[in-house]
């Protein structure tokens, strides 16, 4: 009734398969008796026997593993090696910078040069390096790296030099101890090992090459980019699946399902090794958090306190939105000023050494800096921030303190911690926005974090002097944990800035604390549906500023509806057709841009389009264009 297979598919598959291997294994045989007798002896070289056998061993390797799995493999464990390396270099500079402040101690002007003098040098190598070697390593690089998953080809922008320079410089500009931050710059550092771990899989042949034409295969490189890109925010914070939900929402509008599994194993990969080096290093006795909190789980938070979680998210969206026009107008402000434009292109190292000067002077201890805790770095002062302590009234919510000596950095003897609090995300808000447009590898994220954090703490604290004893409910008194409100500002804020949702499972990865999942995930709700109403994320602002061809998303307004195609397509497209000539196709080939050719039916008004593509290799020899045209002309005509 339904008709039936002779053989079962898995039968015949077996039986042809056993089949081409016998018709190949002849095919070898008779091309080894026709070989030259030359050929011969070399075959009989033990090198080429040597060569053979590693031959061999990749094939097997390769067969049993799989291409993918040694490639994530390898990607993982560069990247956490790059991370644990860069963490270490960075936190040797900045406690070289505490070594000489400290022991100037009896002279406080000595105290001051070598305080801004050191951060300026850094800061200054890594402008004038990132300049010579490679300019496109400058910036956060997550807008680039949203431009070329959307196919658009950047130059020069995913090279060994650039990494090199990627790497360096960003070492040099966090070892500032400038508010500059890590995990947008690593999303591109991602990129870079990948890009270049796909030419050297290229190498051995496989998925990662187009046999036919030499050609590296763009859709196998993509789909590595995307996993990359969660590998850079696993290794840095140790959170692969944050890191995985960011690459999604921050990288790509379309989603392949298939790299999912890329995605998580390769972050995974990367931020179990990079956990393990600091345990081998013996700054942890085991894996945990890099910023472990212990707040109570019994009760964590009473259901009165989520309207001040709601305001807090509210609050940041507001916050986020006014961060990203703050740097828009800065950069912008720069470039309309002719005069300071001009001099600024034919002195680069100014500014950034300007920034440097300002922006150290005011953090410097003695000085301002003693109202805002200048003295700590972006970790002191998170581990502070996130702690259970409440300090208004030096009293613990719980046993459990991180240090004895970070909380006293924000208790000042003539000011209280509120006005500490205010005056740290006042200095740090424009400082961050500002530091943030200097020529030098850097990124946003840990600035508007820690941002975040401070205004949350602000927010707990407040809540802690309204409240002294506690929420009453059910005649059971709670204290109240400004180190949760810490929590939830920090997510909401980077969320507001970055749109994404994604940060609240990065705070739960980084703080290695769930209890208050519905406070967090109400306030980046919020923020976002704020801050996406007022102002573009920082990676899309950034991008309208570099005139980056990238297309963004419609808005609310009509007027964008009323462009056409025709206004931004490329109208000169080569193409070929049926009843193409020889001479056709070689003119096609010589002067066409592009590196595919539509295989059209006919010519005409409308063409009747077939799915074909033809993929061509550039040369620059007229002789290889003219045989490569004769051989796909005679291809098309059979």
């Amino acid at each position: 009734m339904y008709g039936r297979y002779t053989q079962e598919l898995g039968a015949y598959a077996k039986e042809e398969a056993a089949r081409l291997r016998e018709d190949g294994a002849l095919r070898r045989t008779t091309s080894v008796r026709g070989q030259a007798p030359e050929l011969m002896e070399y075959e009989k070289d033990p090198c080429a026997k040597c060569q053979v056998c590693t031959s061999w061993c990749r094939k097997f390797l390769i067969s049993r593993v799989g291409e993918d799995w040694i490639f994530l493999i390898l990607l993982g464990l560069l990247m956490a090696l790059v991370s644990w390396a860069m963490d270490y270099t960075i936190a040797f500079c900045q406690q070289a910078q505490k070594w000489m402040y400290g022991g100037l101690h009896n002279n406080i002007l000595l105290q001051y040069l070598a305080w801004v003098t050191y951060p300026v040098v850094l800061i200054t190598f890594s402008a004038g390096f990132t300049q010579i070697l490679a300019p496109q390593a400058v910036g956060s690089g997550i807008p680039e790296m949203k431009t070329i998953l959307r196919g658009v080809v950047l130059k020069e922008y995913l090279t060994f030099k650039t990494f090199v320079a990627k790497v360096i410089g960003l070492t040099c500009a966090l070892g500032s101890g400038m508010p500059l931050g890590k995990e947008g710059p690593f999303v591109h550092v991602a990129s870079l090992c990948a890009a270049l771990l796909s030419k050297f899989m290229a190498l051995f042949g496989g998925i990662y090459l187009v046999r036919n034409f030499l050609l590296m295969n763009e859709l196998r490189n993509t789909e590595m980019l995307s996993a990359a890109c969660a590998v850079g925010v696993g290794c840095c914070f140790a959170a692969p699946i944050g890191g995985v939900l960011f690459s999604i929402e921050v990288t790509s509008t379309f989603f392949a399902v298939r790299n999912y599994w890329r995605g998580f194993f390769a972050a995974t990969f990367s931020a179990f090794i990079f956990r393990v080096l600091a345990v081998w290093n013996k700054d942890e006795e085991t894996i945990t958090a890099l910023f472990k909190t212990r707040f109570r789980l019994d009760f964590p938070f009473d259901l009165q306190e989520l309207p001040a979680f709601a305001v807090l998210g509210i609050a940041s969206g507001f916050g986020g939105a006014l961060f990203v026009y703050l740097n828009r107008i800065i950069v912008e402000s720069m470039r309309k000023q002719k005069t300071i434009n001009k001099f600024l292109l034919k002195k680069r190292l100014v500014y950034p050494a300007v920034v440097t000067l300002l922006v150290s002077t005011l953090t410097f201890p003695p000085g301002f800096g003693q109202f805002m805790a200048g003295q700590l770095t972006q970790h002191e002062s998170l581990v502070a921030l996130f702690d259970n302590q409440t300090w208004y009234k030096q009293g613990v919510a719980e046993e459990f303190v991180y240090s004895s000596e970070v909380p006293q950095a924000w208790k000042h003897p003539q000011v209280g911690v509120f006005i500490t609090l205010l005056l740290f995300i006042v200095m740090k808000f424009w400082m961050s926005a500002l530091a943030t447009t200097m020529p030098v590898p850097c990124g946003a994220f840990m600035p508007v974090f820690l941002i975040g954090a401070a205004f949350g703490r602000l927010v707990g604290e407040s809540m802690a002097a309204v409240f002294p004893d506690g929420i009453h409910a059910d005649s059971t008194v709670y204290p109240i944990v400004p180190g949760a409100y810490a929590v939830v500002g920090a997510a909401a804020l980077s969320g507001a800035v970055t749109h994404t949702v994604s940060t609240a499972v990065i705070v739960f990865e980084l703080t290695g604390q769930i209890s208050h999942i519905l406070p967090v995930m109400i306030a980046v709700i919020l923020a976002n549906a704020v801050a996406q109403s007022l102002q573009p994320s920082l990676y899309d602002s950034i991008i309208r500023i570099q005139k980056l061809p990238y297309l963004p998303e419609l808005g609310w307004g009509q007027e964008k509806y009323n462009i056409r195609v025709e206004d931004i397509m490329v109208r000169d497209v080569r193409y070929i057709t049926l009843s193409s000539s020889y001479r056709d196709l070689q003119e096609a080939l010589i002067t066409g841009q592009l590196k595919t050719l539509a295989l059209v039916e006919s010519k005409g008004e409308s063409y009747k389009i077939s799915v074909t593509k033809v993929y061509f290799a550039k040369t620059t020899t007229t002789t290889t264009t003219n045989c490569f045209a004769h051989v796909l002309h005679t291809t098309i005509l059979h």
